[in-house]
């Protein structure tokens, strides 16, 4: 298939066919592309009308082209690569005809994107359901209610059909004010709340680019509501006057934005450790620690957040379903260097 990345930079193609030129347009235009387009892709861009001969729009791909014929190719907007099974590990917690529950590691994307056509977790989810997640969700996104950051790791549910689809998608957007869904996460914070225990309640907004986010007047365009909620689990390098060096906060979502933990603890002034984007500030703190927690922390690359807990009504039994899966590896060495302080 050819790359519509390709494509996209190439809007207007613009020939005049020779006085050799004869036969049918399809295979006249695929060898006058040099084999930039294949011939399926050459004829599917004459039946959707994209190009031209003389002014007018040509839908016939068996039409004859004939020598001074002035052809205008105007390309399509690019379309996504439809996703392919990967065979690429995943840790099931349950799975059953209408669902599958898994921990997703850190550093799995969810679906595919710009730059991320291949490696996702829709790739391996493909792969492991087979024909099953078929349209479910949308071609890009097959069978996926909620997602987690690239860099975020824990519990997800993925749905195996349109049924169990829209059942887990409403119980999401309702985010657990009227049933039993639950979403919990651990993060590892610089410095401790004020309060062992509270809620942030702060709109969020686009920063200024495709994906950062930053807290926003809540009349601004962009502006979408946001609640947090908070509690001190475990302190670090505790000082007399209450001050650590570090927290083990649990977070409860009221509303599910893109980076809402991530942002609103930044907001409160405790950003979450190893965040490159909304902790970069913090990064030197690292030097207040002992030369073994330091290097510990120094290591860790991606925002110590962990999606540890979900709980949601099976869309078919009704049954309350809830599942946890304990901090990987290397969020588990950040707290034990932390602890050990």
């Amino acid at each position: 298939m050819t790359d519509p990345f390709k494509q996209a930079r190439l809007p207007r193609k613009e020939l005049i066919a020779n006085e050799d030129a004869q036969g049918r347009l399809d295979a006249w235009l695929t060898t006058e592309l040099s084999g930039e387009f294949s011939r399926n892709r050459v004829k599917a861009l004459i039946e959707q009308g994209a190009i031209t001969i003389n002014g007018a729009i040509v839908t016939e791909p068996k039409r004859k082209i004939k020598p001074g014929d002035q052809l205008v190719i105007d390309m399509p907007e690019p379309e996504d690569p439809e996703p392919k099974g990967e065979d690429i590990p995943l840790e099931v917690l349950y799975e059953d005809k209408d669902l599958i529950v898994l921990s997703k590691p850190a550093g799995l994307v969810v679906h595919p994107g710009a730059g991320n056509w291949t490696g996702t977790l829709v790739n391996a989810l493909i792969h492991h359901c087979g024909d099953s997640l078929s349209g479910i969700g949308g071609v890009k996104r097959p069978g996926i209610v909620h997602r987690l950051d690239k860099e975020t790791s824990g519990v997800m549910v993925v749905a195996k059909n349109d049924i169990a689809h829209r059942h887990l998608a409403d119980q999401f957007a309702d985010h657990g004010r009227n049933g039993p869904l639950e979403r919990a996460y651990q993060a590892i914070v610089w410095g401790r709340p004020k309060g062992l225990r509270g809620t942030i309640d702060a709109a969020l907004g686009r920063a200024g680019d495709r994906t950062k986010r930053t807290v926003k007047n809540e009349d601004s365009d962009d502006a979408r509501e946001a609640i947090t909620h908070y509690e001190v689990i475990e302190r670090y390098g505790e000082k007399p006057d209450s001050t650590c060096l570090a927290s083990l906060v649990e977070c409860r979502l009221e509303t599910g934005r893109t980076h809402q933990i991530r942002v609103h603890m930044a907001h409160i002034g405790h950003p979450l450790v190893g965040d490159p984007e909304y902790g970069a500030a913090f990064k030197t703190k690292a030097n207040l620690l002992p030369d073994d927690a330091k290097a510990v922390v120094n290591g860790f690359h991606r925002q110590a957040l962990h999606a540890f807990l979900l709980a949601f009504e099976h869309p078919t039994t009704g049954e309350v379903m809830h599942f946890e899966a304990p901090v990987p590896n290397d969020m588990a060495a950040v707290m034990e260097a932390f602890q050990a302080i």
